[in-house]
């Protein structure tokens, strides 16, 4: 099956917290475009035992962004009503969710630019260790490109679209 959704991978290699943003960003746009062209019963329909949808994983990475760099990265009070699960309540439209992704990718960018040096320690602790932001942001990348592995699959099962 030929990949129809292809891009090449950054090039970029201009210093490490803009090198690791590119890439953490070209995970992003993997996700978002796997939720391209597809209807809301698509973007919902959970195709795996678990209860997982396209749109499950944008909304579950909303969190995720928030957690780390607004949480972890700043210091940010954790929001009480944050849910990290990938169930979309039906009264939460598909472009809410979408523009709320957008909206956490612009605010996690901004805050990683605001701190600057990788090596920074994030504000809050991880499990007792004082870690950087540079392990925060191997661990953000990790983290989108194992959803959008996921979305991958999803995509295919509903629509035989593939690529990155």
């Amino acid at each position: 099956m030929a990949e129809t959704q292809r891009e090449p991978v950054p090039r970029v290699d201009t210093g490490e917290l803009e090198t690791a943003l590119a890439f953490l960003d070209f995970s992003r746009s993997c996700m978002l475009k796997k939720a391209e062209g597809l209807s809301e019963d698509q973007l919902r329909r959970p195709l795996v035992d678990s209860g997982t949808s396209i749109l499950g994983l944008v909304r579950h990475l909303t969190v995720t962004e928030r957690w780390w760099f607004g949480h972890h990265l700043l210091g940010h009070p954790a929001d009480p009503d944050w849910d990290f699960g990938m169930t979309v309540p039906p009264e939460v439209s598909v472009q809410e969710v979408l523009d709320d992704y957008r909206a956490a990718i612009a605010e996690s960018d901004a805050a990683a630019r605001s701190v600057g040096d990788p090596a920074i320690p994030l504000a809050r602790q991880v499990d007792g260790e004082r870690l950087s932001m540079r392990w925060m942001l191997a661990h953000m990348g990790a983290e989108v490109a194992r959803h959008v592995g996921h979305a991958d699959i999803l995509r295919e099962q509903l629509d035989g679209t593939t690529g990155r």
